[in-house]
């Protein structure tokens, strides 16, 4: 057994480490609850932090491919609405012709089936103009391709080929100078808008697909994102119900400590008692 000093009070030097180091656990803990992390900075576990920081910036690598395939979705969403409304007036256009290639009309009715000819071809130039997406259009020939980012380190890229449907075109055969002013003119309109048709649909096609790898790649980006959030949060986050447990028994532990050092404290008085004191 130690002997009685009032020079060296051993016990209460005991005492008092584990009371710091009691309450050491009970500040880790406390911070975990606070922050909901149990890794909040470097000092907490600097491995596992480095490693969550390289995730973190994974994540908003991916927060930025996804802004970039948004932007490429929504170009081409703005080409294919406007070639889709092409088509309808190109169909449009059609009748107009076969109505005016009929031998049968006077020359009044023709006349009135040109007009309306001619408001079409305009509203076709109108829908080309203006169907651009954040300053890209993708069927006034402006531009060849609109190209996205597919992975966080810039080295992937997905690219859609640009559909030029401007009059005139190789699509768009109908020249901005058609005319169903005569017979023979509206007869031989017809199968250039027929063939116009048929290019406009098969761009169409072409647009879609591309629009297609657009959408797979950003639902696939989407699913990496969450999975490295939930990776992260596998690592830093805190168990909310373990840490309220823990916090519980630190306080006991914390309350017996000081108990016994209040204890050990007392232990030198007893010197005291043995010369009569």
């Amino acid at each position: 057994m130690n002997g009685i000093s009032v020079n060296t009070n051993t016990g209460a030097m005991q005492s008092l480490l584990y009371l710091d180091q009691t309450n050491a656990m009970l500040n880790t803990v406390q911070n975990a609850i606070n922050s909901g992390m149990t890794v909040a900075s470097a000092q907490d576990n600097g491995a596992v932090f480095a490693i969550a920081q390289n995730m973190r910036g994974d994540v908003a690598g991916y927060s930025s491919v996804s802004a970039s395939l948004s932007r490429g979705t929504s170009s081409v969403d703005v080409a294919l609405s406007a070639g889709q409304s092409i088509s309808d007036l190109l169909i449009q256009m059609k009748s107009q012709a076969l109505s005016a290639s009929d031998s049968s009309l006077d020359t009044a009715s023709r006349q009135a089936l040109n007009e309306n000819f001619q408001a079409l071809l305009g509203q076709i130039t109108s829908v080309v103009q203006n169907a651009q997406f954040n300053g890209v259009n993708l069927i006034d020939g402006s531009t060849k391709q609109i190209t996205a980012l597919a992975s966080t380190d810039g080295t992937h890229r997905i690219t859609v080929s640009a559909e030029n449907m401007s009059l005139s075109g190789k699509i768009v055969t109908v020249a901005t100078t058609g005319s169903i002013s005569t017979q023979s003119k509206a007869s031989t309109m017809i199968s250039t808008v027929e063939t116009s048709l048929t290019n406009v649909d098969s761009a169409l096609a072409q647009l879609s697909s591309g629009a297609s790898k657009f959408s797979i790649q950003a639902t696939f980006v989407q699913q990496l994102s969450t999975a490295l959030t939930t990776g992260i949060g596998n690592l830093v986050d805190a168990d909310m119900a373990t840490e309220s447990a823990q916090l519980n028994s630190l306080q006991v532990k914390q309350q017996l400590g000081v108990q016994a050092l209040s204890i050990a404290n007392s232990a030198p008085s007893i010197a005291l008692k043995l010369f009569g004191g």
